[in-house]
């Protein structure tokens, strides 16, 4: 599904170059869960807004689905990041003074999806996050910060995505509040067999995916199976 080839990403400030990542190659396939774990610094959220069609490599290829990304238009790339990759971020980003469904059925109306069938939608997304019902009229600043995670998954999902690009997801939440949502994802990859790539700095959440790529100062150190991998626990 993924693949990526020496993938390189120098940003130029003047006469100040930075090469945030150097020649970084991996391939992820269709239903696999993987963290890319790495400090700040290290690459990895640079490595992010590639794989999510946000920003281009400097040098190398990435091929998603058998097209290299660099050959698509504009168009083409919104289409990708609209209805193939759904986004889950460590801020939410949620609009505070609307209510869940209407937030999570925010990308339905940007794909021209009919009215009629957006709240269908909407609600089948919800249920698959494991936001309980009588939440979905709230407002989204009246949930907690694990209740807000899981509409931003639902929002992640409605489009029913390929792909699910989470950064670092749990940055705002306590450990037990985390574990839930880490429990979604897992839940998720096993039950819907969504593709879904973690970004953290957090080797114990990292512990949660089938496999782990640790990257650091723009390489990869290491690319393994996770075989202890922990099982997420309890509401």
């Amino acid at each position: 599904m993924i693949a990526c080839k020496d993938i390189t990403k120098v940003y130029i400030n003047g006469d100040v170059e930075t090469v945030v990542l150097k020649g970084v190659s991996f391939e992820i396939r269709e239903g696999e869960f993987v963290a890319i774990m790495g400090p700040s610094g290290s690459g990895k959220s640079t490595l992010m807004h590639i794989l999510g069609c946000l920003d281009a490599p400097t040098a190398g290829a990435y091929v998603l689905d058998g097209n290299n990304v660099a050959n698509l238009s504009d168009d083409e790339l919104a289409d990708i990041r609209q209805g193939k990759i759904g986004f889950v971020f460590q801020s939410f980003n949620l609009l505070s003074r609307a209510t869940v469904l209407r937030n999570v059925m925010l990308p339905l109306v940007y794909a021209g999806i009919p009215k009629h069938t957006r709240e269908l939608h909407a609600r089948k997304a919800l249920e698959a996050a494991g936001l309980p019902e009588d939440r979905w009229t709230h407002l989204s600043n009246q949930l907690s910060g694990g209740q807000m995670q899981r509409v931003a998954i639902a929002r992640a999902l409605v489009n029913n995505p390929s792909i699910i690009l989470a950064d670092e997801p749990t940055g705002n939440l306590d450990t037990k509040t985390g574990e839930v949502v880490l429990g979604t994802f897992q839940e998720l990859n096993h039950r819907e067999h969504h593709t879904i790539i973690l970004i953290t700095h957090e080797p114990y959440v990292a512990e949660h995916a089938d496999r782990i790529i640790h990257i650091q100062d723009g390489l990869i150190l290491e690319d393994k199976k996770n075989h202890h991998k922990r099982t997420a626990t309890g509401e």
